[in-house]
């Protein structure tokens, strides 16, 4: 019977997890053997091992596989991860907040890929990131099933930009489960990465790869937050890399750095608008 670890709660690891179910005491990904399910861990200090980990705009959980130097396997945790439905165990995800675990949610896997990624010690690798979304989810976000095409970036970035004003008039949020969606414009998205130029617009280095569509792989970050209801319009989104995206939501300095990316992306917009005066 699964463990009743309530989303929201913190848990001492040595305590309530090993002391209780056993597991690997080391490592982001717990599978204690005589239990149905498997617990992985995410936090800031992922970062300086390559974990890249956080939530994308379309609701779901990037999550990094175990494996600190050189290539991950799809292999031990990371095949409880990928299997966990059809071994019958649970997926539980929990954020390390330096005074306990805090459990996020229950998890479903939806899917996998391999992107080029720094390792522990520096080295270029092969890294595992899973999507997950919370369970019970029966679909993504228009984001994900609207995906942004090649053609779309190479209209005219004033009529993109303008497709963007109109669609954030008419955007309205909905409610799945625990989570609150926010319904995205694919004109919005459109347009802050055609902005972009295929660079990131916090640390303007390039996408860290191209999209099956052929588009460079950016996140289209809102600097107001969506649980807030923050604007989808063109001010307010900056397409930017998933480190930058990851270090605004996990990082000690992400609240300034998300500051000042709305400074640079208010210039732009200035700037845009004084061009066309």
């Amino acid at each position: 019977m699964t463990p009743a670890f309530v989303p929201g709660n913190l848990y001492n690891r040595r305590i309530d997890i090993h002391a209780e179910f056993g597991g690997q005491q080391q490592g982001g990904i717990i599978t204690p053997a005589k239990y149905p399910f498997v617990l992985i861990i995410t936090g800031a200090e992922g970062l300086a091992h390559g974990y890249n980990d956080g939530w994308a705009e379309d609701g779901s959980f990037r999550y990094f596989g175990e494996g600190q130097v050189g290539d991950m396997m799809m292999k031990a945790g990371n095949l409880a991860i990928q299997s966990h439905r059809e071994k019958g165990k649970a997926l539980i995800l929990f954020e390390n907040t330096g005074k306990g675990l805090r459990c996020i949610d229950y998890m479903e896997y939806v899917g996998h890929h391999v992107e080029r990624s720094p390792d522990r010690e520096g080295n270029e690798r092969d890294a595992v990131v899973f999507r997950l979304l919370p369970a019970g989810s029966t679909h993504l976000s228009k984001d994900v099933t609207d995906e942004v095409t090649a053609g779309d970036l190479a209209l005219p970035i004033d009529e993109l930009r303008l497709r963007a004003l109109a669609s954030s008039m008419s955007v309205a949020p909905s409610t799945e489960r625990r989570s609150t969606y926010r319904i995205r414009s694919k004109d919005v998205k459109a347009y802050a990465l055609a902005r972009s130029g295929g660079k990131c617009e916090c640390c303007d280095k390039q996408a860290p790869f191209k999209t099956k569509k052929g588009v460079p792989y950016l996140e289209v970050h809102h600097m107001d937050r969506v649980a807030d209801d923050g604007p989808d319009n063109p001010e307010a989104v900056a397409a930017i890399c998933p480190n930058c995206h990851t270090r605004i939501h996990f990082g000690e300095d992400g609240d300034e750095v998300n500051r000042k990316l709305k400074s640079k992306t208010l210039l732009k917009e200035t700037l845009h608008d004084s061009m066309r005066i």
